[in-house]
């Protein structure tokens, strides 16, 4: 169907992507063919076919019950460690996810994992990030000191906590603990980061402050963001993925760049969506 132009919220000017020197073979795309979730009975959602590019950032939206974060777990196999069944075709680069040999620990450190609520571990800034990097086989003193630091500088975080790394993460503001929690992942040195609703419990100010840092990783990295914030889609992502419900069950309506999908959607539920029609 041919649906009006909408131009709802304000328009970007047209995006050049190109990954940052160095990041363009380390990042990868993510293939699902006809990938279905069901806990039991229960269908979370049925055959989604969608490529995400790499080295993008890629939004996922859709309203609740959709099945938006249980296709973000099939990502890093965070579904091994639940009651459920996945059928389909997921790939990730030329590694097929889903195969039963696959070691998920080295794909958990490949395709990082920032939750809605930020969980940092309760010990100091430093041990957050020192401690996964440890248990990853680094040794050295040194050399667990400089990932540190240039993980906290990576998110923006070293100037602000840098006289305090051995006070607890527990007491950073909420902002601050997200970027801990990115930083944590960065310093395993990732090829992908998936991020479910990163912003959702923070105030607008810090929300910001991880959407600048969001699109500073953008770049160098394949992101994943599921958000219910539409404004913040239309402002930080290259791609868009429109999860929806049908006979009780997920599926995707429809996916593409963001510009082409809230200027001149193809479906109509997508139209309805993004206008606040429906959802």
């Amino acid at each position: 169907m041919t649906t009006t132009p909408l131009n709802i919220l304000p328009s970007a000017p047209p995006r050049e992507v190109v990954c940052a020197p160095g990041r363009d073979e380390a990042c990868a795309s993510f293939t699902a063919t006809n990938l279905s979730l069901a806990y039991g009975s229960k269908s979370a959602f049925r055959d989604v076919s969608l490529r995400i590019n790499p080295c993008h950032l890629t939004g996922i939206i859709g309203p609740s019950g959709c099945g938006k974060t249980s296709f973000l777990s099939c990502l890093n196999r965070m579904t091994d460690l639940l009651p459920c069944r996945v059928t389909g075709s997921l790939n990730f680069g030329e590694t097929n996810l889903l195969d039963g040999s696959l070691d998920t620990v080295a794909l958990r450190r490949q395709v990082g994992m920032i939750f809605q609520k930020p969980n940092p571990f309760a010990m100091s800034i430093h041990r957050n990030i020192a401690m996964p990097l440890r248990e990853h086989g680094m040794k050295s003193s040194s050399e667990i000191d400089e990932s540190v630091e240039q993980a906290l500088r990576d998110v923006g975080l070293w100037d602000e906590v840098k006289d305090r790394l051995n006070t607890s993460a527990l007491a950073l503001s909420g902002g601050q603990q997200q970027r801990l929690c990115i930083a944590r992942a960065l310093a395993l040195k990732p090829a992908a980061l998936l991020l479910d609703e990163p912003c959702s419990a923070l105030d607008p100010i810090a929300s910001g402050v991880v959407e600048d840092l969001m699109l500073s990783l953008r770049r160098r990295y394949t992101l994943i963001v599921i958000t219910h914030n539409l404004a913040q889609a239309r402002r930080i992502a290259d791609d868009v993925a429109l999860f929806w419900v049908r006979e009780g069950t997920g599926v995707l309506v429809e996916s593409g760049p963001v510009d082409q999908l809230f200027e001149q959607p193809r479906d109509e539920i997508t139209a309805s969506y993004i206008r606040g029609i429906r959802g």
